[in-house]
């Protein structure tokens, strides 16, 4: 290796986060009203920042007890947590209860696999027995639809506790979830009427769907205070995506107080004063640049799930922060970091916009893993002798999904299936 090729390599090894990268960096995770109070504290504490008068409707948050981003989360599992004294309990039972509560997050979706939580309880309690609660105690709680894993499942919760429904609208929401063909509404209309389903039957049925709450922790107590970053509305076949102003601080720069202040410093240099004028600046250039970069986000999203908007319940493409981070020129850990407590206001209610992401389990073709759990089941369902996992794989490969054993092992668990010995 050449001296200069060394040297390149070594610095590009020591390059270190600069104060002004970190800043930006953390400025990106903010939630919508740790922004705020940042902003409110920044306006208190540079007398070269001010508060744009063209904003009316914002007032300054230091006047409300808005603590809700934590407090509403607590308070959820809180609640979560006394609801268990109705399950008459013992105490191996309560402390995996407890265990998946911690994992679920404030949109209500379970955070971890059960083969995670798992680990998490240093193997204490086993993934069937994870699963069980899971599926026996937490699902039963309130807010209906809690400790969902993909949106289907909290769909199905949330069926699954409502006992007005009638046997025949529950069959047939049950054929419709388990559809793989969720783009092409027309298509399962269609094998609903095969199955004798009237027109009526289906659209009552996709109503109550539609009426399924798709982010349920969200709508618990105090989280009704969570104003959305970005809003999503619909025209014919046209969306578009705002950043919302609303009760937002526009903050602008007092010219006027520097003008003076640096004709002063020509005369008299004052490092701290001078660092108190960049970091206004860079306060104004950060929010503006953090505010934008959301809402491309928020655009490149909405238009992969366009049609899960419009007038498909169960339509979500399988899509990764990678592939939003090349699409809008950015790394895909600063994706991550955007996704972290920011909300979209959609026709579906505020949803968080992690929540519509929808990762691929395969390498070669999009697949997402409640699609790849329903072809699991079909193959083990269609087969004359049981095939093994590694079989299961090969076959899945030739239809050009990528997958090792392995996963498919962890996705047949989840669905219940055993293993080839035991079928």
């Amino acid at each position: 290796m050449s001296i200069i090729l060394s040297k390149n390599l070594k610095q590009k090894q020591s390059v270190k986060l600069t104060p002004s990268l970190k800043k930006s960096i953390d400025l990106l995770q903010l939630s919508r009203f740790e922004l705020i109070k940042k902003i409110d504290k920044e306006i208190i504490e540079n007398p070269f920042l001010e508060k744009n008068d063209a904003n009316n409707d914002y007032e300054d948050f230091n006047h409300f007890d808005f603590s809700f981003d934590v407090e509403s989360k607590l308070n959820l599992r809180e609640s979560l947590i006394t609801q268990l004294d109705d399950f008459h309990l013992n105490e191996k039972e309560i402390k995996i209860a407890k265990l998946i509560i911690g994992c679920i997050d404030e949109s209500g979706e379970l955070s971890e696999s059960t083969e995670q939580i798992e680990e998490i309880s240093n193997f204490i309690y086993s993934e069937k027995e994870i699963e069980n609660i899971l599926i026996n105690i937490i699902h039963k709680l309130s807010p209906s639809g809690i400790g969902y894993r993909n949106h289907k499942e909290c769909i199905k919760i949330q069926i699954d506790n409502k006992k007005h429904i009638s046997k025949t609208k529950r069959a047939l929401i049950e054929d419709i979830l388990l559809n793989d063909k969720l783009d092409n509404l027309p298509e399962i209309r269609k094998i609903a009427y095969k199955n004798g389903y009237t027109d009526k039957e289906f659209k009552s049925a996709l109503d109550e769907i539609k009426n399924c709450d798709l982010s349920p922790g969200l709508n618990y107590e105090k989280t009704d205070f969570i104003e959305a970053d970005l809003k999503v509305s619909f025209v014919d076949k046209n969306f578009k995506v705002v950043f919302n102003d609303n009760n937002f601080p526009l903050i602008k720069l007092d010219n006027d107080l520097i003008s003076d202040v640096k004709k002063e410093l020509k005369k008299n240099k004052n490092e701290e004063i001078l660092q108190k004028i960049n970091d206004a600046k860079w306060l104004l250039t950060s929010v503006k640049k953090r505010n934008d970069t959301v809402k491309n986000v928020g655009e490149y999203i909405c238009t992969k799930q366009i049609a899960f908007f419009e007038d498909n319940p169960l339509k979500l493409n399988t899509l990764s922060n990678k592939e939003i981070a090349d699409e809008i020129g950015v790394h895909p850990s600063t994706v991550s970091r955007i996704l972290r407590n920011k909300y979209i206001d959609t026709p579906k209610g505020v949803m968080p916009l992690k929540s519509l992401l929808l990762t691929s389990v395969s390498k070669t073709r999009d697949i997402s893993a409640t699609q790849l759990m329903k072809i699991i089941k079909d193959i083990v369902d269609s087969e004359n002798k049981p095939k093994s996992d590694k079989k299961i794989a090969i076959e899945l490969n030739k239809r050009g999904f990528s997958l090792a054993r392995r996963t498919i092992t962890k996705y047949r668990k989840k669905n219940n299936i055993p293993s080839s010995r035991y079928r």
